[in-house]
């Protein structure tokens, strides 16, 4: 087994019970999203590394296949943290206010680094989102406060 805490191990097979079995284990696509259930922000890269894939149906993880995984991924230093994503959300804080323009965070998601599709922003925001000041700004802490607490999956 993984050098993980009995409470981790635990919380795993839960994540597990959820999205799919220990003993058929869960498909490869949800890779990330189990990790993202266990307090894990990895990047689209260290899921494929790890075993994850892009399509439904072309291989499964086991429960004991997981455990190390997980215990990897919590070891990486390539993930971000809340004061990680605030400090580059400051960089649109043009009046150091705590907010920015829901237009620019629409683009940033859309468009740079592991962007997303339209359809996961909208989700993201229909979650995660106060709404807009009459002048199109939002509180950015607050969105990436629900975002992190509450991670939004994608089908």
């Amino acid at each position: 087994m993984a050098d993980l805490p009995k409470r981790e191990v635990e919380n795993a097979e839960f994540v597990f019970e959820v999205m799919g079995s220990q003993k058929e284990g869960i498909d490869a696509i949800d890779l990330g999203d189990a990790l993202r259930a266990m307090n894990c922000n990895p990047t689209l890269a260290l899921i494929e590394k790890m075993g994850g894939s892009k399509k439904r149906g072309e291989k499964k993880i086991t429960f004991e296949e997981f455990l190390p995984i997980l215990s990897q991924v919590k070891k990486e230093k390539d993930q971000g943290c809340y004061e990680d994503f605030i400090e580059c959300l400051k960089l649109y804080d043009k009046n150091e206010n705590g907010l920015m323009l829901l237009a620019e965070l629409q683009h940033a998601l859309l468009a740079l680094g592991e962007n997303l599709q339209d359809d996961q922003v909208e989700e993201l925001f229909t979650d995660c989102m106060d709404p807009e000041d009459e002048d199109g700004f939002i509180p950015y802490s607050q969105f990436v406060q629900r975002m992190m607490s509450n991670p939004v999956t994608f089908e």
